[in-house]
Order: structure tokens, then sequence, then C-alpha cells
């Protein structure tokens, strides 16, 4: 009975696997692609297997993912929008179940307006034709978004204007209104230009570097520009400094909310710290409570300090339910080896506009 049962499962077994495939390629395909800058791209994976594989693409070796931002993985291929010189290249679509693993592979070439067409086959280059033309747009914009950068001497950065067009758009690079060379020539010492097209790099930053730096893309139909600010900030070894207006004398109300600022200049992260000139008849706390010529502080408990692309750092001293006790003044101490600064405000709270019961026997 028991080898009966054993011959019964091995058979369904065998059956199962029976119905069961590898991944297989459907249809054949052209593995060479040609296309043009600005066009969006299909490339199909014609694959069916039994389960349904798991697909995977890659470019050059490298799994192509969500971040991609202009790549999508579909059902069927990859579709790629807005095609740009860079996106040449290999391409693997990878199949795999239980059972195996199949590839289509494809070989991507962006080719460039007015490329010659000698070694190209003329049906590739009647596909070609009549290509209606794109003015330049930026293809990266949220790595665009900081445009005020400030870097300390001796480090590096990286201005970035990628972008798209038909025809190819020509980019390029000035400072302060003054035309930058092209990265075809050698760069002044201890400069570099990036290899990629779109970015303009800099290393080793001298204040001398300062400036307004403006990446300009063009084309027979149209043009485009980005400017980003460059300060390039020395680092010399000094107690820092409150820069601005604040902390700055404030009014709330009682029972309201608000801050008072702090904003730090300094070559390293400082230390903030607020403090609180305490009123008369105030309670003595031994571990949060210093005296500085007869007079008493609190140390408040201090938030967060926030680096900001000027190269200062910010702190807040946020206040709520405001009542009497609050009120009186505050100073904002930034400290780092070298030495620290203080400045001081008085925060007003105003009497509380509910009204008082009186009672009467």
């Amino acid at each position: 009975m028991d080898d009966a049962r054993s011959l019964s499962l091995l058979t369904l077994l065998v059956l199962c696997a029976a119905a069961r495939e590898p991944p297989r390629v459907t249809q054949r395909v052209n593995g060479r692609v040609l296309s043009r800058p600005g066009f969006t791209l299909k490339l199909p994976c014609p694959v069916e297997a039994d389960p349904p594989p798991l697909i995977m693409w890659t470019k050059d070796g490298r799994n192509i993912h969500g971040g991609w931002t202009r790549y999508r993985v579909l059902r069927d291929g990859l579709r790629i929008a807005a095609l740009e010189q860079d996106d040449a290249g290999s391409f693997v679509c990878r199949a795999t179940n239980g059972f195996g693993s199949v590839a289509v592979n494809y070989s991507l070439d962006v080719l460039e307006e007015g490329i010659s067409g000698s070694s190209r086959s003329m049906g590739d280059m009647n596909s070609m034709k009549n290509i209606p033309g794109a003015k330049p747009r930026f293809t990266q914009p949220a790595k665009m978004r900081q445009r005020v950068i400030a870097r300390p001497v001796g480090s590096s950065v990286r201005l970035k204007c990628a972008a798209s067009g038909r025809p190819r758009p020509d980019i390029t690079w000035f400072k302060d209104d003054k035309l930058l060379p092209p990265p075809s020539l050698p760069p002044p010492p201890g400069r570099t230009t990036s290899k990629k097209p779109w970015t303009l790099g800099l290393r080793n930053l001298q204040p001398e570097d300062s400036g307004s730096y403006m990446c300009r893309v063009s084309n027979r139909l149209g043009e485009i520009s980005a400017t980003y600010h460059l300060d390039v900030i020395e680092l010399m070894r000094s107690k820092p400094v409150l820069t601005g207006t604040h902390p700055i004398n404030t009014t709330v109300e009682y029972g309201g909310s608000t801050s008072l600022q702090c904003k730090v200049r300094s070559d390293v992260k400082p230390v903030i710290q607020w403090l609180k000139r305490n009123n008369p008849g105030f309670e003595l706390k031994e571990n949060s409570t210093i005296e500085v010529d007869g007079e008493y502080f609190t140390v408040l408990r201090t938030g967060d300090v926030w680096s900001r692309p000027d190269g200062s750092y910010l702190n807040k001293l946020v206040i709520t339910r405001a009542s009497a006790t609050d009120a009186g003044m505050y100073i904002c101490l930034g400290a780092n080896t070298m030495g620290y600064s203080f400045r001081s405000a008085f925060l007003t709270v105003l009497p509380s506009k509910l009204p008082h019961n009186n009672t009467t026997d």
C-alpha cells in the first residue's frame, strides 16, 4: 500500500513537472537598436514561461531599478523616455523561474545629429528621416534645486545641467559672465572639468573660485540656462560669530507659541546653547542653573542644530503655551574650540485676556 502511494505521488510530481517549462523567447528581436536623443524608446522582452518568470533588466552590468527616473520596466519590455547620449550601451533582459533562465540582449546606439550614415544600413537611416525637432530642456531638475552652494577651501564641487533636445544641444559654461574653456582644453593646474558632458566639476577650490556659474544649453530651436552661486569659504580658525539680527525681541500672547532663532557662522559645527535669566523669586535648580556676576541663568534644553547652504548654522528655541514665567531675557551662546559669542533678546508675554472671576459673600 505504501509503495502504491509513493508511486502515485511520484507520478503526480512527474506530471506537474511536465506541465511546467523554463523561460523561452517567443519571437526574434533585432539586437542592434539605433535612436536619437529626445526620443522615447521601448525594448521588448518577448518571453514566456510556466510559472511566469521573474524579469530583470541590466545596463552595462548594472541592475535597472526605480531610481532610474527615465527608465520604466514594463511587463513586456523596458521603456526609456527622453533618450540621451549616456543611454547608449548594452541592455540585457533576463527571465528566470524555477526551471531555467533565458536572456534577450540589445546594443543601443544613440546617434548624434549630423553623424555620418555611411556605416549604417539604408533601412536604419531611412527610419531616421523626417525627425521633428525639440527645444532643449533640463532632464534632471531635481539635481539642480540647490543653486546657492558653500564649500570650504580645498574641497570640490560638481555643477549639473543635464539636458536633452533635437538636434542634440550644445552646452557652454560661464563664470561671472566670462566664457569658460571647453572640456577638450587642458584645465588650469588644480582644476578639472568633469568628463560628463552636462557637468562642470571643480576640485581644490580656492577663494577666487567664488562667483556665479551659468550653463547655457542651446540648439537651433531654442536656448535655456541655469545659474549657480558658489561661495568658497576660507577656514580661519576663529571663534563663532552670530550673524544677522537674531535673536530679536519678541512678543507673544498668553498661552500662545513663538520661537527665538540663533544663526551662527563657524569653521566647524558649533555648540549652540540657550540661557534664560531667572526672574526674582525663581526656584534654584542645581543641575540647570549657573551664576554669572551675581545673576542666575537657567540652561535650557536645546534642539537640533541645522547646517545651512551658506555655511552657517541655525538653532531655534520654541516656546509653547507661553505664561508669565516665560517672559524675560534669553541669551543665545555659540561656542567652538576657539571661543564663544553670544547675543540676548527679550520675550514679552501679554497678559491673559480671560476675565477674572469676582465672588462676593
